[in-house]
């Protein structure tokens, strides 16, 4: 998975730890947080799976090669923002919004 904004220099574990700090400043937990993500059409149901049961929102690309997902889900910490997000970057070319 790919983050518009991550940096490629450092270790990924730094790079997690900021986000996880800036989501602790923005945030006031328990929290509904949204993800928005893009994947290629063969790995949406392998990114749905990342959400379980919650209801997520599809719409597909103009040449339908891609699908961008969004899902709103209560959190309770940065952690388990960070936990959806570590899932979903094992998924082959889903890039994180």
């Amino acid at each position: 998975m790919q983050f518009i904004n991550q940096p490629d220099a450092g270790s990924d574990e730094e790079w997690w730890e900021r986000f996880k700090d800036l989501l602790d400043d923005q945030n006031d937990w328990p929290t509904r947080y949204t993800f928005k993500f893009i994947a290629p059409s063969d790995s949406l149901q392998r990114l749905k799976g990342v959400f379980g049961d919650h209801p997520v929102r599809v719409r597909e690309s103009s040449k339908g090669n891609y699908k961008s997902v969004t899902a709103h889900l209560q959190v309770a910490s940065s952690e388990e923002v960070v936990a959806i997000y570590e899932e979903a970057s094992s998924i082959e070319g889903v890039i994180s919004l």
